[in-house]
């Protein structure tokens, strides 16, 4: 449970050793456990629970899990996902995209872009066919086709090509020549930029919201601020009693409806 990250906690709690430290609410840092839903945005009924620690790491993986067990449970897998940022690293994206065939209505994590005035990895153009980005000025840049320790290519431009082009200034003025890389799983980071501007993202989006209420109905209705038992279990538990009393509401309303519409 412990292992989701590689980083050595700061501080650990003596009474329950596996909640996380963290200051996600923007106030003062506490012990806490993450709550993770996997809803049905149609009818609002949360579909699975699952308690993790309150990182991104094992927040991503608690949606796989919770992906996986309700193909399982039910026979039904999501079509498509909402998500925040944290979710969209590029192994996940991948993992949606090619592994379950899931569309990824979630904002990509991409730090390629520039803030010093130089041109960002977006000015350059990939060709998948030939494997290689071209630049501003139409000079190609290849790889060696080997992924560095991070599984990112390093497309290098030639010497030459960098020495006398009149956009080197802006391009890659600190170095001899230009380099832009590339994930292994970048396809599937393609896909989520994609769908990301199509009407079906921003609907996605907009279902979110009910996801948000979920969590604030959890917190301001059933007073779930703090946990009265400990360990992961002890949450698991918690978090799943919490989802049941959530959807047994939801069903009451849904029943009174159909009632009311017949």
């Amino acid at each position: 449970y412990g292992t989701a990250t590689k980083v050595t906690p700061k501080f650990v709690s003596p009474a329950d050793p596996a909640a996380q430290w963290t200051g996600a609410k923007r106030d003062k840092a506490i012990f806490a456990y993450s709550d993770n839903y996997l809803i049905d945005v149609k009818f609002g009924i949360i579909m699975d629970v699952e308690a993790s620690r309150a990182i991104r790491q094992a927040e991503v993986e608690a949606s796989r899990r919770m992906i996986m067990r309700t193909t399982k449970s039910f026979g039904m897998k999501p079509e498509w996902l909402a998500a925040d940022t944290a979710y969209g690293s590029a192994p996940n994206l991948n993992w949606l995209v090619n592994e379950k065939q899931i569309d990824p209505y979630i904002p990509v994590i991409d730090k390629s872009e520039r803030n010093d005035g130089t041109f960002s990895r977006a000015h350059f153009r990939y060709d998948s066919k030939h494997d290689c980005y071209f630049c501003p000025a139409g000079c190609k840049l290849k790889s060696s086709g080997r992924p560095g320790s991070d599984d990112t290519y390093r497309y290098l431009a030639r010497v030459s090509d960098c020495r006398g082009c009149s956009f080197k200034p802006i391009c890659c003025p600190k170095t001899p020549q230009r380099r832009v890389p590339r994930h292994i799983f970048e396809p599937a980071r393609d896909v989520a930029r994609a769908l990301a501007k199509t009407d079906a993202h921003e609907r996605a989006g907009h279902n979110r919201r009910k996801v948000e209420m979920l969590f604030a109905h959890l917190k301001r209705i059933l007073g779930l601020n703090r946990l009265r038992l400990r360990g992961p279990k002890g949450a698991q538990n918690e978090f799943t009693l919490a989802a049941i009393a959530q959807n047994l509401r939801r069903m009451a309303k849904l029943k009174a409806h159909m009632v009311g519409a017949n």
